[in-house]
């Protein structure tokens, strides 16, 4: 495989396209936002990605300090890799990113992985609907779990136990569904499409703190 290519520019932007410019190293990056990951989880929320060249690009994004790798202790024993302090440093760029991107026709079909999924309520996530509110909700989408807090304008999410407020109990689609295109909780809970353990009354208030993103206007041309 090709070694990595760079723009030979002084720019800082240039800079950092040399480190993780490279195709697919983002979203690996991502992917491990919100804690480490095996190799194969990182490949199952990756499906587009060959095992060759997810592993080509790990082994450059750790040489040039962006993720580590090491052994979890006793009993897990696993090989996982995880942002070092630089790499986590990355996280406000790409929330940036996808804010911007998230106003971008949608022309892709495929379902988000949960972190994605989780990563986007953070991307728009409306600080003054929750300047009065203080609550913590366990979110479980298939396998995956995070802890979401909000307190007074502030979302933090990671994968900690949670002493939960309400629990929501779903999967990507339907929590897709439930958020951005404002499907009825009442109607998923019906179909059995999610569950709820908690406060419901929360539960319904969480759900309208993400709005969908206004599309981006066309650009008109000049008159000159």
């Amino acid at each position: 495989m090709a070694a990595s290519r760079s723009y030979g520019d002084p720019c800082g932007i240039a800079r950092a396209l040399d480190v993780v410019g490279e195709r697919w190293a983002l979203l690996v990056v991502r992917e491990l936002l919100l804690g480490p990951k095996r190799f194969s989880d990182l490949h199952r929320a990756l499906p587009g990605v060959s095992q060759n060249v997810l592993s080509h690009r790990l082994r450059e994004l750790t040489g040039k300090g962006v993720i580590r790798r090491r052994r979890l202790g006793p009993p897990a024993g696993a090989w996982v890799y995880e942002l070092t302090e630089w790499g986590r440093d990355l996280e406000p760029v790409l929330l940036g990113l996808a804010a911007w991107g998230a106003r971008a026709p949608l022309e892709v079909a495929g379902e988000l992985s949960p972190d994605s999924m989780v990563i986007a309520l953070k991307t728009v996530f409306d600080a003054r609907a929750a300047r009065d509110l203080e609550a913590e909700v366990a979110l479980r989408l298939g396998d995956e779990a995070f802890r979401i807090r909000v307190m007074r304008g502030v979302l933090e999410v990671d994968r900690a136990a949670a002493r939960p407020d309400a629990v929501i109990d779903t999967d990507v689609a339907t929590l897709r569904s439930l958020v951005f295109t404002a499907r009825p909780l009442a109607e998923a809970l019906a179909t059995g499409a999610v569950r709820v353990e908690g406060d419901r009354g929360l539960v319904e208030r969480f759900l309208t703190l993400f709005p969908r993103p206004e599309p981006a206007s066309p650009g008109r041309p000049g008159n000159g």
